[in-house]
């Protein structure tokens, strides 16, 4: 059977920016997928065109053994996604919601009602079926548009940022329903994150920057191939900081105002400190994990996280606390 997903030479463009460059991957049936990159890196405009919502310049990308190009109905019918952006009417209760994406993908009356209480009761709404969507909180929200993806029973399913502003609790309850639907659906699973650490149990883990992929593998893999033990210091003032960065070229500084410097051997380390220790604020070690891989590969921490957590934390907390 064909792969999942298989996207070859892929190029898009906006305003005559190059947003993808030459983008090749595969994706086994089955597997959990995730993409890492920060906002530029072209995440979104990949999803966009694996579920058939913008063209690209040049280059095939299937889903299912479909070209998406060439015969995107037919691909639709494989694929559920869950946006970035809410797209859910919420003017309507979350039971139409559900009752107008089945009318959209045909779906007859007896198998909408089944399958809307089957997704429903998986992602824990159904005593807020007939409530409307106007009075969800985030997570509550989140739910619903995963519990509406899966209504046509897809093979596949794009993630575009799915927990984010989210708290933990909720996010670890969606994790949860997304593992069940992998192992009892055989679905495949493409998320794009900034949440590293939710990914250290994909199948495979792309990271991806300025439109490049840069790095492929397993977690365990890329911690092997690029991941180091990094220090992390915090300087007391710019003057420090500056001074630091002269001495040792090879150190990266964070968002956080934090400098990061690869440790190649405890010698390195013993000498930074001895020169250093007293005109710091803060000193960590972090043993290689993705985020280092990602520090190593691109230069810098997945810049936008936080700022992106914020926003939609704060967008969140208009609508209510998490239910």
């Amino acid at each position: 059977m064909p792969d999942a997903v298989g996207v070859k030479s892929l190029f898009a463009s906006y305003d005559g920016k190059t947003v993808l460059d030459d983008v090749s991957f595969s994706i086994r049936r089955g597997d959990s997928f995730a993409l890492l990159g920060p906002n530029g890196a072209g995440k979104t405009t990949l999803v966009s065109i694996l579920c058939t919502l913008r063209l690209p310049d040049r280059g095939t990308a299937q889903v299912a053994g479909i070209d998406v190009v060439k015969q995107p109905t037919k691909a639709r019918e494989t694929i559920g996604v869950v946006f970035q952006d809410s797209s859910l009417d919420d003017r309507l209760s979350a039971w139409e919601n559900l009752e107008f994406h089945g009318l959209v993908h045909g779906l007859a009356p007896k198998v909408r009602h089944e399958r809307a209480e089957a997704v429903l009761a998986l992602v824990e709404l159904s005593d807020w079926a007939d409530d409307i969507v106007r009075n969800f909180s985030g997570g509550m929200r989140r739910r619903l548009e995963i519990a509406r993806a899966l209504m046509h029973e897809p093979t596949i399913l794009f993630l575009d940022e799915p927990t984010v502003g989210l708290d933990p609790q909720t996010r670890q309850r969606i994790w949860s329903y997304l593992d069940r639907l992998r192992r009892e659906r055989h679905l495949t699973v493409l998320t794009t994150t900034h949440y590293i650490e939710e990914v250290e149990g994909a199948d495979q883990v792309c990271i991806i920057d300025h439109g490049h992929i840069i790095a492929q593998g397993t977690p365990t893999e890329l911690k092997a191939a690029h991941g180091s033990r990094w220090l992390h210091a915090t300087p007391q003032d710019e003057t420090v900081a500056a001074e630091i960065a002269t001495a040792y070229p090879q150190i990266q500084r964070l968002g956080s105002g934090s400098l990061a410097l690869p440790i190649t051997d405890e010698a390195l380390a013993d000498t930074f400190l001895a020169q250093y220790r007293y005109r710091l604020e803060e000193i960590r070690f972090q043993e290689p994990t993705l985020e280092s891989v990602f520090l190593a590969l691109t230069g810098r921490e997945l810049r936008d996280r936080a700022n992106g957590q914020r926003d939609a934390q704060r967008s969140a907390g208009r609508r209510g606390g998490q239910r």
